[in-house]
């Protein structure tokens, strides 16, 4: 993995880490938006400006790929490298919470 990439993307923003998350799965835009609304309890809500900023830069950057045009929307999908990039997010938070319990992560 490019060194550059990873300083880039790792902590992730909450929007950036829903967002690639959610495209485990091929989906759109609009699709992201109300899945990440539900997951958290509306707590978070992704703006339309930050959704296609994230989504176009993400994909420049080879961490997600278009799939296929649905009714005029675009569906994408992370790729190898965006799944990286996820589970070290994932492992960073994970890494966060137990030490947040007063967890050794070495146990």
């Amino acid at each position: 993995m490019d060194h550059k990439i990873r300083r880039i993307y790792v902590p992730m923003t909450e929007s950036g880490f829903y967002i690639l998350y959610c495209l485990q799965q091929p989906q759109h835009g609009y699709g992201i938006c109300q899945q990440v609304k539900q997951m958290t309890g509306g707590e978070l809500v992704i703006s339309a400006g930050t959704m296609y900023g994230t989504l176009s830069k993400m994909e420049k950057d080879g961490l997600i790929a278009f799939v296929r045009e649905d009714e005029k929307r675009k569906l994408y999908q992370v790729t190898s490298l965006g799944t990286e990039i996820l589970n070290l997010e994932l492992h960073r938070i994970e890494r966060l919470y137990k030490n947040s319990r007063g967890e050794n992560v070495n146990e």
